[in-house]
């Protein structure tokens, strides 16, 4: 396959997976993909850890064979159990 058409194809497989976190409960999430050369980045901030593993499952399984980054952080919502000791 061409230069060409790998990026082509790149392009057409990460708007797909889009789509899906758009269709999907992921979609309120707000991620950002972008394709910067052979490489796709994914990032963003989730509120559980089972949402970004869902997350993941959904990305590793539209970008199979591509090499992905993911920057994904798990903002933590609940209210501490102890207080923050400052030094």
């Amino acid at each position: 396959m061409s230069e060409y058409g790998e990026a082509a194809n790149t392009e057409y497989r990460v708007a797909h997976l889009e789509e899906r976190l758009a269709a999907e409960e992921l979609g309120e999430l707000g991620m950002r993909v972008e394709v910067r050369g052979t490489t796709v980045s994914v990032r963003g901030t989730v509120p559980t850890t089972q949402c970004r593993d869902e997350l993941l499952h959904v990305v590793r399984d539209e970008l199979a064979g591509l090499t992905v980054h993911t920057d994904i952080v798990v903002a933590e919502t609940t209210a501490p159990d102890h207080p923050e000791e400052l030094a």
